[in-house]
């Protein structure tokens, strides 16, 4: 697709970019550890993450205090610690979905609900396949691409050996990759029948937003979703993926609620939240809370 940028650009060899090289060369070693090793070093990983991003760890603890209000300060502290748990497993199920092999992950893999995109593909229309950051996101995304052929969006790095590296690494999988900006391309794909891996749920820095609830408070959110399926004619599943606590994983595809989209962006933005907080709440360790998502509040307050 012409509008979609080369997935196997040239490496930037250049000594300005080694440091990043080292970084790189890291991640591809780390993705050739035996799978039961990376599960155990990624919960120590992710203690000492708790422990090193103090900020990052005091967002996470606001972020559970602000959604799941009915938890004591135990019970969230808890939640807290599964989830850097989860951070550092996500780390290295990163590393493995882009540099290594993922049939360890395959064995005891749960899939549901192919079925519904497949109908609305035979009748000619794209599909907005909708989810948000879990940490579980980059390998089951690479995961589900081998039931759907998924295309995403990213957003690209200042950091050329970065760039090369993301888009070397979803070229293994991804069917395409769009560029944030890159609206009419996504669009195009989307009316050919194509589908649009997308998370809609962090506050944008900008693009349209209103707010709408998410785990009861008001939170700033892009009503792209409504405008691409507006722009498309796609229609809009929700994904949701979990890591299992035996090790396995679960994918499940389902169609957003109808009517959707309707004329009103908000009431269709809320929609998508309301889908995205009932995977959070499946889920609750897996959810990226580290993200300041309600930095943004209708009367200026900072919640942080």
């Amino acid at each position: 697709m012409s509008s979609a940028p080369p997935l196997r650009p040239r490496p930037p060899l250049a000594p300005r970019h080694w440091p990043a090289w080292i970084g790189i060369g890291l991640m591809a070693l780390a993705a050739r550890i035996p799978w039961p090793l990376q599960r155990a070093l990624g919960r120590g990983l992710g203690n000492a993450l708790r422990i090193a991003l103090a900020s990052r760890r005091r967002v996470a603890a606001r972020n559970l205090e602000l959604c799941f209000p009915e938890l004591d300060a135990p019970a969230r502290d808890a939640l807290l610690r599964r989830h850097f748990h989860a951070l550092g497993i996500g780390l290295f199920e990163f590393a493995r979905a882009w540099w290594g092999s993922i049939a360890p992950l395959q064995r005891g893999l749960i899939v549901e609900g192919v079925e519904h995109v497949e109908a609305v593909r035979a009748a000619g229309r794209g599909v907005i396949v909708v989810s948000g950051h879990f940490t579980t996101l980059e390998v089951c995304g690479r995961l589900m691409c081998d039931y759907v052929p998924l295309a995403g969006m990213y957003r690209p790095h200042s950091e050329a050996a970065m760039e090369w590296a993301v888009r070397r690494g979803r070229a293994r999988y991804a069917a395409a990759m769009f560029p944030k900006r890159d609206v009419r391309g996504v669009v195009r794909h989307l009316k050919r029948g194509g589908l649009l891996w997308y998370a809609p749920d962090q506050d944008p820095s900008g693009g349209d937003a209103v707010y709408v609830p998410f785990f009861g408070r008001a939170a700033h959110s892009l009503t792209s979703t409504h405008s691409l399926a507006r722009l498309s004619g796609a229609a809009v599943m929700f994904y949701r993926h979990v890591r299992r606590d035996d090790g396995g994983y679960t994918l499940t595809l389902s169609p957003a609620p109808e009517p959707y989209p309707t004329s009103d962006a908000t009431v269709d933005t809320a929609t998508v939240m309301a889908g995205i907080e009932n995977m959070a709440r499946a889920a609750p360790d897996q959810y990226l809370w580290i993200h300041r998502r309600f930095k943004r509040q209708p009367d200026g307050e900072s919640l942080y």
